[in-house]
């Protein structure tokens, strides 16, 4: 699949619909729904992975044979492992982690046979400090106790990239605590800032909010050189006021979240699983408002990840 922006949904549509289909799921044949429960690598809790993977896991529950179970974890590298490994059927993923996934850039050992079935929303990065705190800036973060993330999370690649962008790969404090954990702490003085990569709104912020006045760090100055270090994968965006009841919108960076499968997952499997995703958007947007995002016209924009074949037979199928 080409950049994200290189081409419009309708020109990247028209390509899909022409990919031809592997034999044994045919375009004239909706193929068997299959057995056996399906593993979904979701998040921590606090996330939108988690909410949303539950949410999935619900519909997929009500239509696939056997029970479909969310598996949490630590974020986006940790799944990404356990999809390539065959120990869950499907993971959410972060855009910029995919990209080193697939080609074997650390934190991986080797290129992960990974493909997408659908980019679902975007991620924007979040950095948290409380109100009355001394962090106003980035460059603020320096000799401070941060958190960038749980362990193998997508958030602390992210949040990597911009403290070595701003310079500040070796000035900080670090501590590796989930998005829970890290609002914890920092309502308890024990750190001054955490960064999180999640949906709007997530709940560990606004359960925060609810007891310590916080505010999110502008991120405009790390734009520009996110993206022209590591592509178009990240984009300048705004986190609105209203989301968390701010006093003013802030800037900051998105990623696309895609969701994956090891690319030998049967098409068939792969074919239920885009199609329910498509079908329960209405029982998941009940859940969390990022699943209102889903669209196929968007969908199917999964650079650098390849639509598994399964995905692209119910995208041709629901386009006629």
């Amino acid at each position: 699949m080409m950049w994200r922006g290189e081409l419009s949904r309708r020109g990247l549509l028209t390509i899909i619909l022409s990919v031809p289909v592997a034999a044994g799921c045919g375009q004239a044949e909706v193929p068997p729904v299959p057995a056996g429960g399906v593993r979904i690598a979701t998040g921590s809790e606090g996330g939108v992975y988690e909410v949303y993977g539950r949410a999935y896991a619900g519909v997929l529950g009500d239509r696939l044979a056997g029970t479909a179970v969310t598996v949490a974890s630590g974020g986006t590298v940790d799944n990404i492992e356990m999809v390539a490994a065959g120990h869950a059927e499907v993971g959410f993923a972060l855009a910029d982690v995919a990209a080193d996934a697939v080609a074997g850039r650390p934190p991986f050992r080797a290129p992960q046979p990974i493909v997408a079935l659908a980019h679902l929303y975007d991620n924007y990065v979040q950095l948290v400090v409380r109100d009355d705190g001394p962090v106003r800036t980035v460059a603020d973060l320096k000799g401070r106790r941060v958190s960038d993330g749980g362990e193998g999370s997508g958030t602390a690649v992210t949040a990597a990239r911009i403290l070595g962008t701003a310079g500040l790969a070796d000035e900080v404090d670090l501590r590796r605590l989930d998005v829970g954990a890290s609002a914890e702490a920092l309502a308890a003085g024990k750190i001054d800032a955490f960064f999180w990569s999640g949906g709007l709104p997530s709940a560990a912020i606004t359960d925060l909010r609810r007891g310590t006045d916080v505010r999110l760090i502008d991120l405009g100055t790390t734009a520009e050189s996110l993206t022209r270090t590591y592509g178009d994968l990240y984009m300048e965006t705004t986190v609105p006021a209203s989301v968390y009841g701010l006093s003013s919108a802030v800037t900051t960076v998105s990623v696309p979240n895609y969701l994956v499968v090891r690319r030998g997952l049967p098409a068939a499997t792969a074919y239920w699983l885009t199609r329910l995703l498509f079908e329960g958007q209405p029982r998941l947007a009940e859940t969390h408002p990022e699943a209102r995002r889903l669209d196929p016209g968007s969908a199917i924009m999964t650079y650098p990840l390849d639509l598994h074949e399964g995905a692209i037979r119910w995208y041709r199928s629901s386009h006629r």
